[in-house]
């Protein structure tokens, strides 16, 4: 039998659960329909980014950005592509700072754009400033290959 695994929903916050094995498989929503691992980016809120960031059975790579940042709207691209090379072992997410403040403060942002990744229930690395796609990728693999 497979292991179960967590993943809230970035639309709606609804915690999935679902056989391990096929987390690469599509899997949706039960709530809202809204792919849970496709991927894409997602945009989430403050509340959102704290569930998924606690309990989700995936990496979770969230870019901290704003609308008027230049350097944040050139990465958004490098950022999707990112998501497209990790998926579906790792989800990528993003959190407008200037409409949710309050995650700034909470991960002690100082800079935009930056770069939290969460594994396991807690921060495993951060990075900072606009890069490739293939620098994000293999940032993201290095961390997580130190704590497997």
């Amino acid at each position: 039998m497979s292991q179960k695994i967590r993943l809230t929903c970035p639309e709606c916050g609804q915690a999935n659960q679902f056989p391990q094995d096929k987390a690469g498989a599509a899997p949706k929503c039960g709530i809202c329909g809204h792919a849970l691992n496709d991927g894409k980016v997602s945009p989430v809120d403050f509340r959102t980014l704290e569930k998924m960031a606690k309990s989700d059975g995936l990496p979770l790579l969230i870019d901290f950005w704003a609308p008027w940042c230049g350097p944040c709207r050139a990465m958004a691209p490098e950022f999707e592509k990112a998501a497209k090379a990790l998926a579906p072992h790792v989800r990528l997410a993003k959190i407008d700072t200037q409409s949710h403040p309050d995650a700034t403060v909470r991960y002690n942002i100082r800079g935009i754009p930056a770069f939290i990744l969460f594994a396991q229930g807690r921060e495993v690395a951060r990075l900072a400033g606009a890069r490739p796609a293939a620098d994000v990728v293999r940032f993201v693999q290095e961390k997580l290959a130190l704590i497997a």
